[in-house]
């Protein structure tokens, strides 16, 4: 561990450690290097806890240290000091190595980026370099790569070679920011042909969660426009391993392929429900839809700034906000998703309340497509199908159920069987069909699995807002609630408002199946609260009103009317209370 990487508020400091060592903040700037790589050279053990104790807001402007100005020449004293101290100290090479590789991948940070350095570059290059030549460790290799070659060249005290490349370098990231960034610059070079050529007026692109396949909103609105829009064509993008499981009829696209790129310059309208990629212009006259996947229950966006390990995966805010400013419209499922939207992606497009398309099926979808649904996942007769789907840990690195299933289904009752749906991150929850659970992860369409089931588990995954339209029971089994709100953050308390009994134990979780309280009047009245709340336009024509709207450019007057919520047409019923 050094310090260079780490701030000292990112740590709680023994007492009688600091004051053992006699440690103190040096004087000057980058004093979090001075005091960390000083305190973590002798340090015996280091604790890291698993609570969020600190949230860090950075300002959109970026750190003060890295202005320009000659406080950039502080750096070097901090540097200094500790490998001082580290020489006094005699580390063996396995400590020493990582900590002078760490110190001098800062320093030649600044050293490459000249607007860092307004002056004095050349006095800063023959410092660094006269203390990388008298402290280099014995048998010290560098890295590979181009921060190798910086490495030697400092060790030579080559600073116009230095230069040079750092120049050479610059002039390179600015040719090619010239260019649209594609990968592959045979490919970039193609694009920027193709956006010269015109938009095509009857072409839409349709993109769902990052290229998995023919699913979500796009699916939905895409199905939609082929019957009141035949004249446009839509074309689906999706990644390679995809293609096959894209329907028959349904014209596509490899994701990255010089066609994909084709059909993305010239496309008049756009449709996705992540981003679509982040070299893709924003062509005057070309229309961006962005659909979402889901109601915000967990922040999203620049909501999601204040929560590391969320931030640390979600990259850079700014080139967030970049891809935040080619849409034209953001569809919204309810007033509360609205809101959120407007905080989380701050933009200028306009709102579309129109409910989500995925979800029209639950509304035109009958007895019938139920049954047909559980028998092609195999449900058997008579079981009582229990949809878990859990959703994604940041925390976590890959997928973990969170619960015995099989014990589950023990427990809750002789007729219960679990459909097991990990999130979209995940391309099987690792469960195949094991006993009375079946795996459904792999299996297209999420709204198919909700049809085909009689009652959601889930924790804090946004598919109940989804699965609540069918007006069928949902269970919240929250066994790390608090975990969850503090790693990833939320945007109100679920457990003060569920949409069904809240489960915090195995125990609790199998008592409600049991006992029959997932299902009880207490339960129905949660359920009907949350979908007032949640689904006031989810009434089966979502899908038309977006593709009247966008795509046939119809004014918001002469769209179909959203049904209220008492008098739309009742959820179809699960097979197995079709048969009671």
């Amino acid at each position: 561990l050094t310090g260079v990487g780490l701030p000292a508020w990112s740590a709680a400091w023994r007492r009688a450690f600091v004051a053992e060592h006699e440690l103190a903040f040096p004087p000057g700037w980058f004093t979090d290097v001075g005091w960390c790589g000083r305190a973590l050279l002798r340090a015996e053990r280091v604790a890291v806890s698993r609570r969020v104790l600190v949230r860090h807001r950075a300002r959109r402007q970026g750190d003060r240290l890295r202005l320009p100005g000659a406080h950039h020449h502080d750096l070097l004293d901090q540097t200094e000091r500790v490998l001082d101290e580290a020489a006094g100290l005699g580390l063996p090479a396995e400590r020493s190595g990582p900590l002078f590789e760490q110190l001098f991948a800062a320093v030649l940070k600044t050293a490459a980026h000249p607007r860092r350095l307004p002056s004095g570059r050349r006095e800063f290059f023959r410092r660094a370099s006269a203390l990388y030549r008298g402290h280099r460790p014995a048998g010290f290799r560098p890295p590979g790569g181009s921060l190798g070659v910086q490495h030697r060249l400092l060790a030579a005290g080559a600073y116009e070679a230095f230069a040079a490349l750092r120049d050479t370098r610059r002039a390179a990231g600015r040719a090619a920011g010239a260019l649209p960034r594609p990968r592959g610059l045979r490919t970039r070079l193609h694009y920027g042909l193709q956006l010269r050529r015109p938009l095509d007026p009857d072409l839409a692109v349709y993109c769902a969660y990052w290229g998995r396949g023919y699913a979500c909103n796009p699916a939905a609105i895409h199905a939609k426009a082929r019957e009141l829009a035949p004249h446009i064509r839509g074309v689906f993008l999706v990644e390679a391993d995809q293609a096959h499981t894209v329907p028959d009829g349904v014209e596509y696209a490899v994701l990255g392929s010089h066609r994909a790129w084709e059909l993305l310059a010239r496309a008049t309208y756009l449709v996705n429900n992540a981003n679509f990629a982040e070299g893709v212009v924003k062509r005057p006259g070309s229309v961006h839809l962005q659909t979402q996947h889901g109601t915000p229950l967990k922040t999203m966006g620049v909501d999601q700034s204040t929560y590391p390990v969320v931030a640390a995966a979600t990259g850079s805010f700014t080139k967030l906000l970049g891809r935040v400013d080619r849409w034209d419209y953001n569809l919204s499922s309810n007033p509360h998703s609205t809101r959120v939207w407007e905080r989380a992606f701050p933009g200028s497009y306009e709102h579309l309340e129109y409910g989500y398309p995925r979800n029209d099926v639950y509304v035109t979808a009958g007895a019938d497509d139920v049954a047909r649904i559980r028998a092609e996942l195999g449900v058997p007769e008579g079981a009582r199908a229990v949809l878990y789907a859990p959703t994604h840990r940041d925390h976590h690195t890959g997928f973990e159920p969170g619960l015995d299933l099989e014990a589950f289904c023990e427990a809750a009752g002789e007729d219960v069987v679990v459909l097991l749906r990990a999130h979209y991150f995940y391309d099987r929850g690792g469960r195949g069909r094991s006993g009375r659970v079946i795996d459904v992860t792999a299996h297209r369409s999420s709204e198919d699995v909700c049809l085909a089931a009689d009652a959601l588990v889930t924790d804090y995954s946004s598919i109940m807002f989804d699965y609540a339209n069918l007006d069928r029971p949902i269970v919240v089994y929250a066994d790390d609630w608090e975990v969850y709100r503090e790693t990833r953050g939320v945007c109100f308390d679920l457990t003060a408002a569920p949409p069904g009994r809240v489960a915090r134990t195995p125990g609790e979780l199998a008592r409600v199946f049991r006992d029959g309280s997932y299902a009880d009047d207490g339960a129905a009245a949660l359920r009907a609260a949350f979908r007032e709340r949640f689904c006031p336009f989810d009434d089966g024509r979502a899908a038309e009103r977006v593709v009247r709207r966008v795509l046939l450019g119809e004014p918001p007057e002469a769209l179909p009317p959203v049904i209220p919520l008492a008098e739309r047409v009742p959820a179809p019923a699960a097979a197995t209370l079709v048969r009671s």
